[in-house]
């Protein structure tokens, strides 16, 4: 079964060199029991790893089964030894942090057997049918062993490895130990044994002694008959292919761990959870002003362009455009009538007034303006009506009012038909404003709107209109008009060539739109930006908290390499614990920052939106976090040696 060849083991120590295997030459045959004894140093334990698989040799050949062993890889020696190679530990090794029953079926995680039943029955048979559910701190060093030996026969091995299976036991316990030691081998099961006591040496069927690295005897103390047919173990040696199910076992491993280091992890999610609060928190607060925005912006109306007089430069004075006092409301149909892509055009002229109403005083703005500005503005009244035509051209002293004006002159009660005092002059109510916000200072409901003539000769005494709203049939035509506009506007009030340039103000509502909504976007993205900073020094830190688990956790990792776990499987095991804490942190970041949301929504009166995607996007980057910053301290304990990790203290 075992054939090795001249195997040499060097160690550098510095600028030293300590040869500790010096040219050993030994075959064993399936069935054997064979204790290994020597001193100290004599490198009977390093035989024992090389032939375990768990060390390599620096020369030499080492043939398992006909397999030539010197020149596998790593990944491929962990096949051997997940398949073929059963270890019993002197320190016993065994996980403080699951049970007696996962102890033992550790193996099986990454044999793909899921065999739990016959870790059960191999309990049962080491006398420990009591103690399923013990952890290896409620176990007595006798019982940890036969953990510790159930463990090394769950995956059916052709050999086991036992070193110094009774150096930490009581003289009982050990009769105990070598008595199931023997049964194993007489049921066809080949026993390697390292011990330093001459004693238990002597209970083995062959005895070899070393010293300074050489065999120096082979004594054969039982006679040993070839295995018959029956008992000889024969076994397909290949690589399991990994399943997608194979993460859920490493998920539930790594719950398993982080639940039994609760401060710690607690500590690790709390970066990710705040990071992902905070990306939630500003993405709802971005969303929610992007709302608002677009809600005020619908108030502006659609493919609007507003003309003003303009202003000109006298000795780099301000002064009102000669043009200024020649807006006048007549001109509004023959604008319509001069650019054919003009849906409608509405005059207006404003100012402050005092009203007053059932003995209540209010100051507001007064807005006097044509039949099309309600269509135009998104501004149909919600109670009552507008004013129609015939109601501008006599003059008519009726008003529609805004909801904060309704609210502050007539309280809950219905201001349809009660009558006001605008200036002193008595207007009837015809209708209520729908709901529009506050714009920055501006209160968009704190306003009172008459029939423009009404405003201009009755109310104001303007005889000019103080701008055009000019809406456009279709947005592709908005820059085009606009220029047509201008032209129009020159041609009709006959501006002289050296006053064009300064003539009129046309302002273009899709640019302010855009401007605005812009100007939001690139808000929310800085707010954006900046949370994701939390959520990147959140990934820091728990890639600062693995890397600390990986040290303290390297005897576990060289635990699970001698019991088959190839790179893979400890790169899936510390990389799925990272997720693991991503996830549990997303999760509580998410609430954390909907809860936030509200608080902020609530008290402070901002609008916030939490979106689908901002929720989506803030749990997938705490995930990919996780994975990225987890990746360095899975790979560094993938690369780890197993004898160095099980020898690490």
């Amino acid at each position: 079964m075992i054939e090795i060849s001249n195997i040499r083991k060097v160690f550098q120590m510095g600028d030293n060199t300590l040869e500790v295997l010096k040219g050993v030459t030994l075959s064993i045959q399936e069935g054997d029991f064979v204790a290994i004894m020597g001193p100290s140093g004599s490198g009977k334990s390093t035989l024992m790893n090389i032939l375990g698989l768990l060390d390599v040799p620096t020369s030499g050949s080492y043939r398992l089964n006909s397999i030539e062993t010197s020149q596998m890889s790593e990944d491929e020696l962990a096949v051997l030894r997940r398949d073929v190679l059963g270890f019993i530990f002197q320190q016993f090794n065994l996980l403080s942090r699951v049970s007696a029953l996962h102890n033992v079926a550790l193996p099986l995680l990454y044999s793909k057997k899921e065999n739990i039943q016959y870790a059960q029955e191999l309990l049962k048979k080491v006398g420990l049918s009591d103690r399923l559910d013990h952890h290896p701190n409620e176990l007595s060093g006798g019982q940890q062993q036969r953990v510790a030996i159930a463990r090394s026969l769950v995956n059916q091995p052709m050999i086991v490895f036992a070193d110094e299976p009774t150096g930490n036991l009581d003289s009982q316990s050990e009769k105990e130990i070598m008595k199931i030691l023997r049964e194993l081998n007489e049921s066809g099961i080949t026993v390697i044994m390292v011990t330093h006591e001459e004693e238990i040496g002597q209970q083995a069927k062959r005895l070899i002694r070393m010293r300074d690295g050489e065999i120096q005897s082979d004594e054969r103390l039982r006679v040993f008959e070839s295995l018959p047919q029956t008992l000889q173990n024969k076994k397909d040696l290949k690589a399991t292919k990994t399943s997608p199910f194979d993460f859920l076992d490493y998920f539930f491993q790594g719950l398993r761990t982080l639940a039994a280091n609760k401060v710690r992890t607690l500590l690790s999610m709390l970066g990710v959870m705040i990071g992902v609060a905070a990306v939630v928190t500003m993405l709802a607060v971005g969303q929610g002003a992007q709302e608002s925005i677009k809600k005020q912006l619908s108030s502006l109306g659609s493919n609007l362009l507003t003309v003003r007089p303009g202003v000109q430069r006298v000795g780099g004075v301000s002064q009102e455009s000669s043009v200024a006092n020649r807006l006048q409301y007549s001109d509004k149909d023959a604008i319509k009538k001069m650019i054919p892509n003009v849906k409608a055009v509405s005059a207006q002229v404003s100012g402050r007034a005092q009203i007053t109403a059932k003995g209540s005083n209010w100051n507001t703005q007064v807005q006097a303006t044509s039949v099309e500005w309600a269509q135009m503005r998104d501004s149909v009244p919600v109670q009552g009506r507008f004013f129609d035509e015939y109601e501008v051209k006599t003059r008519a002293r009726v008003a529609v009012i805004g909801s904060t004006v309704a609210r502050e002159l007539f309280g809950d009660k219905s201001p349809i038909g009660e009558t006001l005092k605008i200036n002193k002059v008595i207007f009837q109510v015809i209708g209520v404003l729908p709901t529009k916000g506050a714009t920055g200072f501006r209160d968009q409901d704190d306003v009172v709107v008459i029939p423009v003539l009404t405003g201009m000769y009755r109310l104001l005494g303007k005889s000019y209109i103080d701008l055009f709203e000019v809406e456009v049939d279709l947005p592709e035509n908005v820059n085009r008009v606009e220029g047509e506009l201008s032209e129009a506007l020159v041609k009709l009030y006959k501006v002289p060539l050296s006053q064009q340039a300064d003539a009129f103000q046309i302002w273009n509502m899709a640019d302010l739109q855009k401007t605005i909504q812009k100007s939001s976007q690139t808000m929310s993205l800085l707010l954006s930006s900046i949370a994701a900073i939390s959520l990147v020094v959140g990934g820091i830190g728990i890639m600062n908290i693995m890397l600390v688990s990986v040290t303290e956790r390297t005897k576990e990792i060289g635990l699970r390499k001698a019991v088959g776990a190839q790179r893979k499987d400890i790169l899936a095991q510390f990389l799925s614990e990272s997720v693991v804490i991503s996830l549990v942190g997303g999760v509580c970041g998410i609430l954390l920052g909907w809860l936030s949301a509200i608080i902020l929504s609530s008290v402070l009166g901002w609008g916030t939106t939490i979106s689908l995607a901002s929720v989506v996007l803030s749990f997938g980057f705490s995930v990919l976090i996780g994975m990225i910053f987890g990746v360095y301290p899975a790979q560094k304990a993938s690369r780890l040696n197993p004898i160095d990790a099980l020898r690490y203290e």
